[in-house]
């Protein structure tokens, strides 16, 4: 339950609708319980009617309401047949004044728990927003879409309706219990003796039930992310026939979580025929204890009567209880699964106490730069230093694994370096604001990923403002696919699915190539993004490229040498450090691994 202690925030946040509802819920009930009191004076009004009954003295053990209602009426020269329909019009708005209250109180506490849920969902995507690459290395898609949706809809049954049936319960038994004792003290404790044995049984289910609970919810988080990863995997699976064992492994992890979700429901089974029972014997026993009273004392009937309807109206909160104590048992093990990813804190963290109204431009500095990965003890950066001027072309090369994309990643503090520095414009880059950081430099990613929206849309994605048609197509002829999106369906305009899956792998990297154009950054990166291009497309790329970086600082990663782009400066890494560095014509000379890979794509050219 100290779990649930992070919500209290939100109830702050909406206290006026909490303690609106939360009057509704006390009025409701307050004038449900008027209800059998009235019945009881009719009863006992009947009775007097029979023959041979003896006139009964008022009691004033009734609510103070009622007591006025009863002595207004017994005082008027009212008919036997006028007092009943009185009192039967009486309990009638009674009745239809509860149930305006309860209208006004669903509508307080259940829209409440709405505004909850939004608001929790909107925090928890914010926060997975926040946390860095290293996070999203360590845990599944689909653990992070099963806890942002089935948890959270847990949560919310229990700010909504487990608060207000909780509420509505304790009211109600309040007001019964009181209004009992009043009247018969004697009887209401047999009445009630069976609820202890109750309290005992709804205390061992739920702590059954709080454990099945946390299984359920981990198997249900495995069971997305296997859903998840064969949806956006389905391709692979086709093209090795595996659809057969990917559903077999599918059935597995369902039949486990169908296995643990009938125990659970076997469990909660238990709470309604427990009901049941108590408040059947409890019912019993008072028309047992009751009609032995009544014999001794007929003007008692009517006191009978109304501890009858008092038991009936206690069966709903009475069974309540269970499927309550459920929900907030099943939203306590999902608030607690919610809070381990909001207590996470990002490793990569805004340092930067002022904004600057700079551009983040200048020299890059790297200096005794290391890095290695945090999970797997990799080491892919070791002792690198180097200086790119301001609008300089540079080319790193080396082989796979040789720590590329790593320094990438390290420039735009997806990762903080091991030892070392880097710096842009004499500034250490965990000095910078990492919107300001990443919002000036333009970083297209070895692994392409598009969008389920428009062309149009995926190019001006990194802009803050809609883009206008003629920039984004001034985008789109820099990377070379203009021409081949004026010839889809619905040009700019056409959805290209998800992850760009109606696209070719170039026309992706192409596309991608324009999202990072657009935003005119000051520093640009990218990453082996021409892999699935020809090689005439190629040279069209390059040559616009080179055009458009003329006064921009850029870093090209590849494992190709583009003779037709001069580069101010060529880095060649070997297991994360620099192995050899120049102009293509010094490289040339060195007769090392550039001039050999130079040498074997003349021959592939050739």
């Amino acid at each position: 339950m100290k779990h649930l202690s992070a919500l209290n925030k939100y109830f702050w946040k909406y206290r006026f609708r909490f303690f609106l509802g939360i009057l509704f819920v006390v009025l409701s009930n307050y004038f449900a319980v008027l209800a059998p009191q009235i019945t009881g004076f009719v009863v006992n009004q009947v009775q007097q009617q029979l023959p041979g009954a003896k006139p009964s003295s008022l009691k004033n053990t009734d609510d103070g309401l009622v007591t006025a209602f009863i002595q207004w009426v017994s005082s008027s020269e009212f008919t036997f047949a006028w007092l009943v329909a009185i009192c039967s019009m009486t309990i009638l708005l009674l009745a239809i004044l509860r149930g305006v209250l309860m209208f006004f109180m669903r509508q307080t506490i259940i829209v409440m728990s709405r505004h909850i849920e939004y608001d929790q969902k909107n925090e928890i995507f914010n926060h997975y927003q926040l946390l860095d690459t290293s996070f999203y290395k360590t845990h599944s898609t689909g653990d992070l879409m099963s806890r942002m949706t089935e948890d959270v809809s847990r949560v919310r049954m229990y700010t909504g309706p487990a608060i207000m049936y909780l509420i509505n319960l304790v009211t109600l038994i309040s007001f019964c219990v009181v209004n009992m004792l009043r009247k018969d003290v004697t009887l209401t404790l047999y009445v009630l003796a069976p609820l202890p044995i109750l309290a005992i049984t709804i205390y061992i289910v739920n702590s059954i039930i709080n454990k099945k609970s946390e299984r359920i919810q981990a198997l249900l988080s495995d069971l997305t992310t296997n859903a998840q990863e064969s949806y956006s995997g389905i391709r692979v699976i086709k093209s090795f026939v595996q659809e057969k064992a990917m559903m077999g492994f599918f059935e597995k992890n369902s039949e486990s979580y169908k296995k643990n979700a009938i125990g659970l429901a076997k469990v909660e089974a238990i709470y309604f025929p427990s009901m049941a029972l108590m408040i059947g014997i409890s019912t019993l026993v008072t028309i047992f204890i009751g009609g032995i009273q009544a014999l001794q004392d007929p003007s008692k009937v009517g006191l009978v009567v109304e501890f009858v309807i008092y038991i009936n109206m206690l069966t709903f909160p009475v069974s309540a209880i269970g499927w309550t104590a459920s929900m907030i048992q099943r939203a306590a093990a999902s608030q607690k699964r919610l809070n381990e990813f909001l207590l996470t804190a990002p490793v990569i963290k805004d340092n930067a106490t002022e904004k600057s109204t700079e551009k983040v431009g200048g020299d890059i500095v790297i200096q005794d730069l290391s890095f290695t990965y945090p999970h797997t003890g990799i080491r892919a950066i070791q002792d690198f230093n180097l200086s790119i001027r301001r609008g300089e072309k540079i080319l790193i090369l080396g082989k796979t694994g040789s720590g590329k994309s790593t320094l990438a990643q390290l420039l735009l503090r997806f990762y903080d370096p091991t030892n070392g520095r880097i710096q842009i414009g004499n500034r250490d880059i965990r000095n910078i604001p990492l919107h300001e950081l990443r919002s000036q430099i333009s970083y297209v990613q070895q692994d392409v990923f598009l969008f389920s929206d428009t062309v149009h849309d995926n190019i001006s994605f990194g802009l803050k403002e809609p883009a206008e048609r003629t920039v984004v197509e001034r985008a789109a002829s820099f990377s070379s696919v203009h021409k081949e999106i004026q010839g889809f369906s619905n040009g700019y305009e056409t959805m290209i699915g998800e992850r760009g899956v109606t696209l070719s792998g170039g026309q992706k990297q192409r596309i991608s190539i324009a999202r990072a154009l657009i935003k005119e950054p000051e520093i640009i990166i990218f990453d082996d993004c021409l892999s699935a291009v020809d090689a005439k497309t190629e040279y069209e790329i390059i040559s616009n490229l080179y055009q458009y970086l003329h006064d921009k600082t850029a870093i090209i990663i590849t494992h190709r040498i583009f003779t037709s782009f001069k580069f101010d400066k060529i880095i060649v890494l070997d297991n994360g450090s620099l192995s050899e560095s120049g102009t293509h014509e010094e490289l040339l000379k060195r007769n090392g691994y550039y001039a050999e890979l130079y040498r074997l794509q003349l021959t592939d050219n050739s």
